[in-house]
């Protein structure tokens, strides 16, 4: 909680404190439009309700006027906001503060990125979003500057390119964040939005762990993934038995791969056999080996 706190002290917005620790009837409250957070685990909610109906609401709401008398948006605190409103508090203590819609959001994404509930695809598609505010640009034009910062962080390219004012905006903005590395986010991050549709919904409603959709994602047949995937689910399946279950998938294609009977066939088991024995080792077989290819190559050069 302390960093989260220490991390909008040092966040600058354009805004001025209208009202502190003041409390206003809830139904005055609105949500924006544009939510950072779609989904919230309902076990987690269902705590933090309970906590609510002991204790109240210990941590005031963050809202800004509408510009309609007696209205407010919702900042921060959405999770707060629907405990109450599930206990049935009438009036809730807030924060108003005079903000712009971007600053708003920023707002709203930083108070999201520093919950340890977010899921991976939330928490990917946050930082994305902050980013482009931050940098001026759409969202999906962020991915390629990383992977550039990168690609010249390693000395894939021109190493002065990296110090511009783009690379240091954004190197600031996961400092501020303190939870993950722009390198790490590049690396094991923005891979997440390549993976198949029916997985990342699956991340980010919670369902399934990030180490275990990634497993699932190597299936290449989709009716198979979905399978599985549906499976892993609904009997709550460990990473160890994921990886057994596609074990299972890929031992049943063999046969049918290594059985084939025709001469084309039998030339690509012996090439995979070889590759797997690594027959190359052998300085004598290595020789064979070579007298061997040079035979076949003029054989299958031969046009008669």
């Amino acid at each position: 909680m302390a960093r989260r706190n220490s991390l909008k002290d040092e966040w600058k917005f354009e805004s001025e404190l209208v009202s502190e620790n003041q409390s206003i009837g809830i139904e005055a409250i609105t949500l924006p439009a544009s939510q950072p957070r779609r989904y919230f685990d309902p076990q987690k909610l269902q705590q933090l309700t309970e906590s609510v109906r002991q204790h109240g609401i210990l941590e005031p709401l963050l809202v800004r006027p509408t510009g309609k008398a007696g209205l407010f948006e919702l900042v921060a605190g959405e999770r707060r906001f629907r405990a109450a409103k599930q206990v049935g508090l009438t009036a809730v203590p807030v924060t108003i503060r005079e903000l712009s819609d971007e600053d708003s959001l920023q707002l709203a994404l930083v108070e999201n990125l520093q919950r340890e509930d977010l899921n991976p695809v939330e928490e990917t598609e946050g930082v994305l979003q902050l980013l482009g505010l931050r940098l001026n640009i759409p969202p999906i034009d962020v991915p390629p500057l990383l992977y550039r910062m990168r690609n010249e962080a390693i000395g894939n390219t021109n190493q002065n390119v990296l110090i511009n004012s783009e690379a240091q905006a954004v190197e600031k903005v996961f400092a501020e964040l303190g939870t993950i590395s722009w390198e790490s986010f590049a690396t094991t991050r923005l891979p997440l939005l390549r993976l198949p549709p029916e997985i990342l919904e699956a991340l980010r409603s919670g369902k399934l762990a990030y180490t275990k959709a990634q497993a699932v994602a190597r299936i290449k047949d989709d009716q198979q993934r979905r399978q599985l995937l549906a499976k892993a689910i609904s009997q709550d399946l460990s990473l160890a038995q994921i990886k057994t279950e596609i074990a299972k998938l890929k031992a049943a294609q063999e046969p049918a791969e290594v059985g084939d009977s025709s001469l084309k066939g039998q030339i690509d088991d012996v090439l995979r056999l070889a590759k797997r024995s690594q027959v190359w080792i052998d300085p004598k077989k290595q020789r064979r080996l070579e007298k061997l290819l040079a035979e076949l190559k003029t054989l299958v050069a031969d046009k008669e």
